[in-house]
């Protein structure tokens, strides 16, 4: 058991540190300020040539308070860049003669639009749909736009209500919902209906819908909805695309097929049926080979997938990356159809890879960075985005021959000019099991190693997902105010292999905490620690680990616990992903209660004596309001100092607005200020399960 300690022994239970709750505005420090000036690039799409590049370009709208985005064009080498028309997701039409994107249009809402790229560019509106169209792809022959919609179906339920007399007000009538999942997190009650394809011809007209059914195009995880991954044959006959022509789909998770669709005659045949999540085709430039990403169905809560190929008839279906062991995306065939071009994580770096079709897996660009492989021209030049710690991210033109990203875009360095970064340094160290760990330690930028800082210990969310190498403004801020900043893959953690995120399998939280803690004891082992002020936070799954490490330790001062889950039973209802959160469990609550009592923190609430920030989005559907409330409560009614923190117009997160974005770092430093432990007491140590 964790040992007692009263909750004098914080000096936040009776004196606060006088520091000030305010950051020092500074011209050579990375301030919350500075993110009002801070821009994001997205989506690059390099032409067919390969001479130009479109991509989607965001910045801060400071009346507004949100993020406003249009498309920017330039010549490939970064030249003649410009403002080219509101909007987003452009794709080069096959001749690259035009664009297609999405744009506000009418009626009111998201509408395809196409543009001429000759010097007149005259925009025409192509659909004017009820629903908001997505992931639309050209036709091989630029005659027709495809694109992916939801077609309306909703529950009617008819009772003998009396009639309202004329004028009257009465209460509208509640909302029908007879399936599992009818809401998720940045959309709120979801559109009762079923996602299908759709085409309409490229210089506007009818859509006409090419599937039909209760059923839904796109692969989706826990009835999430994330539009649909599919493709054209070369011949314009055939589309190839995930999904699951089954009405079972409300109960089924992580289940999905690989289909082929006549586009003539609306034939649908299986290309892959087997027990699995198949996701992303991608048809080969032949249109004889399907690449495509996944993995079997399993009992394990989380599977690495590969990167597969198919015939078109069907057959053959074969594991190109079998022993990479980590898993693919943004799938790209090289243009001579020998092989398939694909990023995949590995321990904190993201890289293009190739694997050949004739057998084997090998490097296309190297290094301690992040990189997307978004689109590919026929030149095998292709177009991403990389980041690393000193670099935010910008456009890179991609030479796939050598393996060189060359940015062409620096839409943050009038922020950066002249100011001092924090310096980021690797770490591996062991923990229970012998098992080795990576993570990352932020220095202040005046950082000095023989004087002693406070420490702040940040957990990713996921938990199957990974902290990675890119630049991060918050850690920088938080540096820039003098924390040295640790982030860890703890166990669980994607990059490292199958055996390592299963780690936790049916065992969340578990040695997950050990390997927070030994990351811990490695940084404070080093000598730059002030093991009296060190502190802890986290959000989503980074929420779940950071209350579950106060309930089983009371080395920090204070933890800011963001998003959480601290009750496994109650959200099970509560959240958009219920499937989700049955699987991390072998038997469902009313048959095993004990075992999802076991892996709440809600259960070591009477254990917790650290000072503890609660925030949490007003709209959260992912880890809702109750799982924060409960836990705030629990505390409260302990006399363990809190305050809990609702953020308004924030779903899952809490810095999805700019200035709540800010809010979240200005918060968490003015909590953290206000506490210090007393001495040295379990300053060192994981402490006890």
């Amino acid at each position: 058991m964790l040992r007692s300690l009263r909750l004098a022994v914080l000096l936040g239970a009776g004196a606060v540190l006088a520091a000030p709750a305010q950051e020092t505005a500074s011209d050579t420090l990375l301030t919350v300020d500075h993110y009002l000036d801070w821009e994001q690039v997205a989506d690059p799409q390099i032409s067919p040539d390969g001479a130009q590049i479109v991509y989607t370009r965001r910045w801060v709208n400071k009346v507004d308070d949100k993020w406003d985005s249009a498309l920017w064009i330039m010549s490939v080498d970064g030249s003649h860049h410009r403002f080219l028309v509101k909007g987003s997701d452009a794709r080069w039409s096959p001749d690259g003669r035009r664009i297609l994107y999405l744009a506000d249009g009418e009626p009111k809402g998201t509408q395809i639009f196409v543009r001429w790229m000759d010097a007149e560019g005259a925009s025409s509106q192509i659909t004017r749909v009820a629903e908001k169209p997505s992931d639309a792809k050209w036709s091989p022959d630029g005659k027709a736009i495809s694109f992916v919609m939801v077609v309306p179906d909703s529950t009617a339920w008819s009772i003998s209500l009396p009639k309202a007399p004329e004028g009257a007000k009465w209460t509208a009538a509640p909302r029908v919902v007879d399936d599992l999942h009818y809401r998720q997190d940045r959309v709120g009650f979801m559109r009762q209906g079923y996602t299908h394809l759709f085409s309409v011809p490229a210089d506007g007209g009818t859509a006409r819908a090419l599937t039909s059914g209760r059923w839904h195009v796109g692969a989706r995880f826990d009835g999430l909805v994330f539009g649909a991954g599919y493709d054209w044959t070369p011949d314009g006959r055939t589309i190839v695309f995930d999904g699951l022509q089954d009405t079972t789909w409300d109960r089924q998770y992580q289940v999905s097929r690989i289909y082929a669709l006549d586009v003539a005659s609306g034939a649908i045949r299986s290309l892959v049926a087997r027990p699995g999540f198949w996701e992303s085709p991608t048809v080969s430039p032949d249109g004889r080979t399907i690449a495509f990403t996944g993995s079997d169905s399993s009992e394990q809560t989380h599977r690495t997938a590969d990167l597969w190929t198919v015939g078109i008839d069907g057959s053959g279906m074969r594991d190109l990356s079998r022993k990479l062991d980590r898993d693919p995306d943004n799938l790209r065939w090289a243009p001579d159809g020998k092989g398939v071009y694909f990023t995949a994580p590995d321990r904190g770096a993201i890289n293009i890879r190739y694997a050949d079709l004739s057998g084997g897996v090998r490097d296309v660009t190297q290094g301690a960075q992040v990189v997307s492989l978004a689109s590919l021209a026929r030149t095998l030049v292709a177009t991403g985005v990389r980041s690393d710690p000193g670099h935010s991210p910008d456009v890179v033109r991609i030479d796939l021959r050598r393996g060189q990203a060359t940015p062409v875009t620096a839409v943050n360095d009038d922020v950066l000019a002249n100011k001092r970064l924090a310096q980021v340094e690797e770490v591996w160290y062991a923990s229970s099991g012998g098992t080795r760990v990576q993570g990352w330690v932020v220095k202040p930028p005046a950082f000095d190693g023989h004087k002693k800082y406070p420490l702040i210990l940040e957990i990713h969310g996921g938990p199957f997902a990974m902290y990675n190498v890119g630049f991060s403004y918050a850690f920088q801020n938080f540096a820039a105010n003098g924390y040295v900043v640790l982030y860890t893959n703890p166990r669980g953690s994607t990059g490292y292999g199958d055996v390592f995120s299963n780690g936790i399998d049916h065992n969340y939280p578990g040695p997950d905490y050990d390997d927070l803690m030994a990351g811990v004891d490695a940084v404070v082992g080093r000598g730059f620690v002030d093991t009296t002020r060190m502190y802890v936070g986290g959000c989503s799954g980074g929420g779940v680990l950071s209350s579950w490490v106060i309930g089983h330790t009371n080395r920090f001062a204070a933890a800011a616990v963001r998003c959480p889950v601290t009750d496994w039973i109650g959200m099970a209802g509560q959240t958009d992903i219920p499937l989700f959160t049955f699987s991390f469990f072998r038997q469902p609550f009313w048959d095993k209660p004990d075992e999802w009592l076991a892996h709440s923190s809600l259960m070591y609430v009477g254990r917790v004596t650290t000072p503890t920030l609660l925030m949490t989005g007003e709209l959260d559907l992912r880890t809702p309001m109750p799982q924060t409330e409960a836990y705030f409560a629990a505390l409260k009614i302990r006399r363990v100092p809190t305050t809990l923190l609702r953020f308004n117009g924030e779903y899952h997160g809490t810095g999805s607005k700019p200035s709540n974005f800010m809010r979240t770092q200005l918060y968490m430093m003015s909590w953290y200020q206000k506490f210090r432990r007393a001495g040295n007491d379990a300053a060192t140590g994981a402490g006890d399960r």
